[in-house]
Formats: structure tokens, sequence, C-alpha cells
């Protein structure tokens, strides 16, 4: 059987060969992604960051406390299932005996399941997978993270600017990781034109984990007020 970056590698090339088995393989991931979601039994927030942050440090014991403070408020917690910040957050929920999921993937190097997860699945396409994490999600938060993280905020960002899911809160944990980054989305990013100040303003940033679920808590129950959760 070919290997999991084989698979997407071949999807992506402009060949017909297999084609209708890579859309029914596809297809399949979707299914068996939207059947994990409805199992999820009540709101929940995806959490976002690095694998290799390392258990014991400061990235690691923010999202853990995150994940915590989210069981306290009655959401589950939705990560990527892997080691790092995916780990923190799944164990610091179910520390706080809340319903921890893990949404992974296959790849060759860092990514494995952690072992904090109450449901998971492993998915082998990234573009299947990654529409689960917004399909179960009230809410974004981020942590500090390479290109994996960026992909996941930029992403959540563009389907609320385009109408695409509801007006989410997206929530950037630790100011000094994201500062920089943020200035230059105002100083250039906005200043050029190139997005509303309306956009910049559904960026939220905090140290505090409280913060976030206040956040995210309050968002979500105006919109069941409102009929749109």
């Amino acid at each position: 059987m070919a290997q999991p970056q084989q698979l997407d590698r071949r999807v992506l090339r402009r060949t017909q060969r297999g084609l209708a088995s890579d859309v029914a393989l596809i297809a399949s991931e979707f299914l068996t992604g939207f059947q994990l979601v409805a199992k999820i039994d009540r709101p929940a927030v995806s959490i976002f960051g690095s694998a290799r942050v390392l258990a014991g440090t400061p990235t690691y014991e923010l999202a853990r406390a995150t994940g915590h403070a989210f069981a306290d408020a009655g959401f589950a917690v939705v990560t990527g299932g892997g080691p790092g910040v995916m780990e923190a957050a799944n164990r610091g929920c179910k520390e706080g005996d809340g319903l921890s999921v893990g949404i992974n993937i296959e790849l060759p190097h860092e990514q494995g399941l952690n072992e904090w997860c109450d449901l998971s699945l492993t998915f082998k396409h990234f573009y299947a997978r990654k529409v689960m994490f917004v399909k179960a999600a009230e809410g974004f938060v981020i942590f500090p993270g390479g290109f994996g993280t960026q992909d996941e905020l930029w992403e959540a960002l563009t389907l609320i600017q385009t109408g695409k899911i509801g007006n989410f809160p997206v929530v950037l944990l630790d100011s000094d990781y994201w500062g920089e980054m943020l200035e230059w989305v105002r100083d250039e990013m906005l200043v050029d034109g190139m997005i509303s100040p309306d956009d910049i303003a559904r960026i939220h940033v905090t140290d505090e984990p409280q913060e976030a679920v206040e956040l995210v808590v309050s968002q979500y129950d105006l919109r069941v007020a409102e009929g749109s959760a």
C-alpha cells in the first residue's frame, strides 16, 4: 500500500490515473470525520500549536491550563492529536474531566496520537482533516507554532473574512510570540489596504487562558441567543 505522502503527491499531480479510487478514499475520510464530529456532545474549541513544544515548558503549561479552563467551562477541546501544544491542551482537558478530541494525521515525522484523547481519528489527507477542525469548533485558539500552525490560523481568518463560516473568535495565546507578526499585519497589510479594520479586529491576543475561554464562550452564548449557533 502507498505511504500517505505518496498518496497526497499522486492526488496533486496532473494525472488521471487512479482518479476514481482517490476520490473515493477522500470521500470516505470526510464521512468518517463527520461521524466523529457528530460524537462531540457539547460545544468545542479547536486549539492549534506546535508539535515541537516540550512538556514542562511555559508554552506547554499554558496550553495545558487553557485545555483545563475550557473543560471547566463545559467545552470539548479539539486538537491535531499530536505531541507538544496538542498534547498539552488534550491533557489539560482530560485533567479537567472534559471531552478531549484528537484529529490526527499520518506524517513521516513528529506526529503520533497522544494518550490524552477520548475521541480520535487519524487522517491520510490534510484537506479532509482541516475541515473537521472547523466543523467541530465554536472558536479557534492558537499557540506558538510553525508553518502548520500559521496555515491553520490564516485559513480560519480567511474562512471568516469570506463568510464561509460564522464570525468565530480567533484568539492568539502568548503576546510576545505573536506581537511582531501582528505589527507587520497592521503596518503593512492594513496600511496598504490589503485587509480592512474589521479583519484585524477579529484577532484577539492574550496571555491568560481564562480570557481566551471568556472570549470564545461569550461569543458562543451570543450566537445561541441569536439562534445562529
